[in-house]
């Protein structure tokens, strides 16, 4: 089973798992927290769990604690009155505001000062606040969604995030699994992104070639699936031909490649074999035609393997 969409890309189960999570959570209205390493798609199913839910035709907005002062998250995020502080000449709207009945995202919420997390924690106990400089109290009326590549319990246990505030955005949560752990997803989302940053390229006839395949496949993806998109455009500005090649690449997954050259030469012949079919057929889309010519042998041979180690 494969899902593919603009915003999520699963064929691996631990994937399938978590978009199946996403599913049953899309039409509640509950806190929710993401969690998971830097690049692995928590912005991405954020979005998906949104324009999935009840919610899908309301403001979907974000901020990103980490980049932002935090007198500046807390503008942007409750909004001010005019002269609530210095270079305030109007009133302005927080994203709370803006984001009524639909959804706002908290992305990297560990990094709140302690001041912000004791303000969000009285938000979410009672769904109201104020702006800045302003008396008048507003209620909120969005789904908050805080994403995080921290670990909150450790952070918790250090005394830089409030107990009572993770508990209280722990109610429903989703961990995001990593690249290295969904490895069944690196040539669904490899084809995803040469499908959308080809054209930009102005090669929208790209493909991978079955040797590039494999590198990306044995590659641990240490940047995720922000780092996969980042080597496939680098691999598209310098192809010289439509099957992108190992040598576009990135000289760190070649590196890498290099590293497990030794270990696949022990492979069996059928297991190299199998792989090799595998791989020209994911990069040729399946196009028999095309792949028996890639490989060299013909359209029946092709298809008595494929049969043979089960690639139907």
């Amino acid at each position: 089973m494969i899902s593919t969409n603009t915003l999520w890309v699963a064929a691996d189960p631990a994937s399938l798992r978590v978009l199946e999570l996403a599913e049953k959570l899309a039409e509640t209205a509950t806190t929710l927290l993401i969690t998971g390493e830097s690049g692995c798609g928590k912005d991405q199913l954020a979005r998906w769990i949104h324009e999935n839910g009840a919610r899908r035709d309301a403001p979907f907005l974000k901020i990103d604690c980490a980049s932002l002062p935090s007198e500046l998250v807390e503008s942007e995020l409750f909004g001010h009155e005019r002269g609530a502080f210095t270079g305030a000449v109007a009133r302005k709207p927080g994203r709370l505001e803006l984001a009524q009945g639909g959804t706002i995202v908290l992305d990297e919420v560990a990094a709140l000062a302690p001041g912000m997390q004791a303000k969000l924690l009285r938000v979410l106990e009672e769904r109201t606040f104020e702006r800045l400089g302003g008396t008048e109290t507003l209620r909120m009326d969005a789904r908050l969604m805080a994403l995080t590549n921290t670990d909150l319990p450790q952070a918790v246990a250090a005394g830089r995030f409030r107990e009572d505030l993770f508990f209280r955005l722990n109610v429903l949560a989703i961990p995001v699994p990593p690249l290295r752990e969904r490895r069944a997803d690196i040539s669904p989302l490899a084809a995803h992104f040469l499908a959308r940053l080809g054209p930009v390229h102005g090669k929208a006839d790209a493909a991978l070639d079955p040797s590039a395949l494999r590198l990306l496949e044995a590659y641990a993806w240490p940047g995720n699936v922000r780092e996969l998109k980042n080597a496939i455009e680098h691999a598209l500005v310098f192809a010289k031909e439509p099957f992108l090649r190992p040598e576009d690449f990135p000289e760190i997954l070649r590196a890498a490649g290099d590293a497990h050259g030794s270990a696949a030469a022990l492979r069996s012949l059928e297991d190299i074999e199998r792989v090799a079919i595998k791989d020209t057929l994911e990069a040729t889309h399946y196009k028999i035609g095309r792949a028996a010519e890639v490989l060299g042998i013909s359209r029946k041979t092709l298809l008595e393997k494929r049969k043979k180690y089960g690639l139907l």
